[in-house]
């Protein structure tokens, strides 16, 4: 579920006024960062026009990945291959050109790909029987 997530805001973060954006993906950050600190270390290696760093709806909490938008291409990819595995707040940095999701399924197909169907599979019994 958390990779169809990433995938939903990595294709937001594409479509800007029309046209492809720069969009990095940012993963195994610490729940504690923030937009200012993600925007520091990525302005090192260029212009940060947007970042975004998605929390949890039910929590409000961090969920440890975000997206970085820079001017260029050249900005980008000496970011990605500066911070790829960089050891960055305690944490092994993950930084990779962010790919725009897939069309997505309609909601018949994923039900059916799932073992037992629908909501929650297949438990037995019925509602009376609870």
């Amino acid at each position: 579920m958390l990779s169809v997530t990433v995938l939903n805001l990595a294709a937001a973060f594409f479509k800007v006024s029309g046209e492809i954006a720069m969009s990095i993906y940012v993963g195994n950050l610490s729940y504690q960062v923030t937009v200012e600190d993600v925007t520091e270390i990525f302005a090192e290696y260029g212009t940060v026009k947007r970042v975004q760093l998605p929390t949890d709806r039910e929590t409000g909490r961090m969920r440890g990945f975000g997206f970085v938008e820079m001017e260029s291409d050249s900005e980008e990819t000496a970011a990605i291959e500066a911070l790829d595995g960089a050891e960055w707040m305690g944490r092994d940095l993950r930084v990779s050109k962010a790919k725009p999701r897939e069309q997505q399924q309609k909601r018949s197909d994923w039900s059916s790909s799932r073992d037992g169907g629908g909501w929650g599979g297949n438990r037995g019994g019925s509602w009376g029987d609870r």
